[in-house]
């Protein structure tokens, strides 16, 4: 097949290419760096020529709520168009585990429009709902960080999973026939999140003091039980945080 990634070049992206490029198949990364942007539509009709599935992992660089509900709509519109024009087979989106159930958060507001622009277009889709990525520890501890130094974390369910995991079931996905419905993936552990924090951070060599705080802010919203893990059935990913932790940090 011919797959296209678009947000190719990141942190998910690269790793789709290579995994999908192994199984034989032509995986093209599409970023503004590669000469495709999504905002402006440029480069999409040339590089979607005899493309039979579309994998979107594109992120806006800006999480505040018009930039982020902008670039959203914007380069998803973009994208779905042109993905018409060319005859793609299957349309693969990402998103978020607890998407709808904060739906006050800006970002997930954003994500959140995203889906419903992919399922009223008429092509045929798959989303994956992930949780946070193992790559995102240190930005997550910074986002809760206050004034007063310490990381303020809700200790509410958590289950992250590797960004390895992330981009294998999305591989899997894409070269599958289009689910027109969604999946959700978590990491293999679930955690109480300030116990994770409290660990990571200690392995990190990072020695700012984790704070349990029931009223902590997660990028925006406040947090319950289980906001941010699914309901339901699941697709676990299969490494580890510490093996994962190991390998990263013996590199």
């Amino acid at each position: 097949m011919k797959i296209v990634i678009i947000g190719g070049t990141g942190l998910i992206g690269t790793k789709l290419v290579a995994k999908l490029t192994e199984h034989g198949h032509e995986a093209v990364p599409a970023a503004p760096s590669t000469g495709v942007n999504t905002i402006t539509g440029e480069g999409l009709a040339e590089v979607l020529k005899g493309t039979d599935v579309v994998i979107d992992v594109a992120n806006s660089p800006s999480f505040e709520a018009g930039p982020v509900m902008e670039f959203f709509k914007t380069s998803t519109g973009n994208v779905l168009q042109a993905e018409d024009a060319a005859g793609v087979r299957h349309h693969v989106g990402i998103s978020i585990v607890g998407t709808e159930r904060m739906p006050e958060n800006a970002y997930f507001a954003a994500k959140i429009a995203q889906e419903e622009l992919i399922k009223a277009s008429g092509l045929p889709y798959s989303l994956v709902h992930s949780t946070q990525f193992f790559e995102f520890v240190g930005p997550t501890a910074d986002e809760g960080t206050r004034d007063d130094g310490k990381v303020h974390i809700a200790p509410v369910a958590w289950a992250p999973i590797a960004g390895e995991d992330v981009a294998k079931n999305l591989a899997r996905v894409a070269v599958g026939e289009p689910l027109n419905a969604r999946i959700d993936i978590a990491g293999p552990d679930e955690y109480r999140m300030d116990e994770f924090f409290r660990k990571a951070l200690a392995q990190r060599g990072d020695n700012r003091e984790v704070v349990s705080d029931p009223h902590a802010r997660y990028f925006g919203s406040e947090l319950k039980e289980r906001s941010l893990v699914p309901i339901g059935p699941a697709t676990l990913g299969e490494l580890h945080y510490d093996e994962w932790y190991a390998a990263q940090a013996g590199r």
